[in-house]
């Protein structure tokens, strides 16, 4: 049997923008992926604490050390630039693999989504 665990956590970043007209995923400074263990075209999980709305999409890498948040395509509807979200992944592993893993959780500043 396998279980769904947290993989990987990027706590409270701020939506730098929302763009529409795109295909779709999130936009994310390629500094925090390399921090938080997340690899481009994975599956993150998105919650917003200011409005509540919890959705799924894949990831881009974005410029190293811009900041960028970018919510692409459909989720833009679900965001607005300023936003407080948490991205987090999953992996499936078993309950034996679960007991002694570590998931990668990072805490970036709110103000420019660097790693302090």
């Amino acid at each position: 049997m396998l279980i769904e665990m947290m993989k990987s956590k990027i706590h409270r970043v701020t939506v730098t923008e929302a763009n529409l007209n795109y295909i779709g995923s999130i936009t994310i400074d390629r500094a925090l992926l390399k921090a938080s263990n997340i690899l481009e075209g994975e599956r993150v999980y998105i919650v917003d604490n200011n409005n509540g709305e919890r959705f799924d999409t894949y990831v881009i890498g974005g410029e190293e050390g811009s900041g960028i948040i970018c919510l692409n395509g459909a989720a833009a509807r679900k965001v607005q630039p300023g936003d407080i979200i948490i991205i987090i992944a999953y992996a499936q592993m078993t309950p034996e693999e679960a007991k002694d893993f570590k998931p990668s959780i990072i805490f970036p500043d709110t103000t420019t989504n660097k790693i302090n």
